[in-house]
């Protein structure tokens, strides 16, 4: 039987992107991602729950978020998708511990339009996700979604 590991995600950054270099080369992006849902208790009062994703990306989008051709903020909110992977390490105490990561294959903000930024930057693809899309103009180009 086939399986699939696959995350969508909608959510508010809570901080700015950081982007780390590799000894060999390569990029990794690092965030955090907060999702929340609203419904109402047994008393019908309004509540809020948020749950904070760890959010990674390698090479051709933590490049475009390094070289600034990806302009996300704390704050932003994001359309990320991937897929789930769960890592161990021992920290300094010797205690085995497990994380829980996105590594997002796509990121978009869907964020409202900055001052003085274009329409066509709020989408921006990765080098990897131009495909059938090359050479038509950036404003007709349709949304991944």
């Amino acid at each position: 039987m086939a399986s699939l590991n696959k995350v969508v995600l909608i959510g508010r950054l809570g901080r700015d992107p950081e982007v780390i270099t590799m000894e060999n080369g390569s990029q990794k992006m690092n965030v955090t991602l907060a999702t929340s849902e609203r419904f109402h208790d047994r008393s019908g009062n309004w509540q809020e729950q948020t749950e904070w994703h760890t959010v990674v990306a390698w090479n051709n989008i933590a490049a475009d978020i390094a070289e600034h051709r990806r302009n996300y903020c704390k704050g932003d909110l994001l359309y990320v998708e991937g897929r789930l992977r769960t890592r161990q390490y021992v920290d300094k105490q010797g205690i085995t511990r497990y994380v829980t990561e996105v590594v997002a294959d796509k990121m978009m903000s869907l964020s409202n339009q900055r001052q003085g930024q274009s329409p066509s930057a709020m989408y921006q693809p990765a080098s990897s996700e131009l495909t059938e899309n090359q050479g038509q103009n950036e404003e007709s180009s349709p949304l991944p979604f």
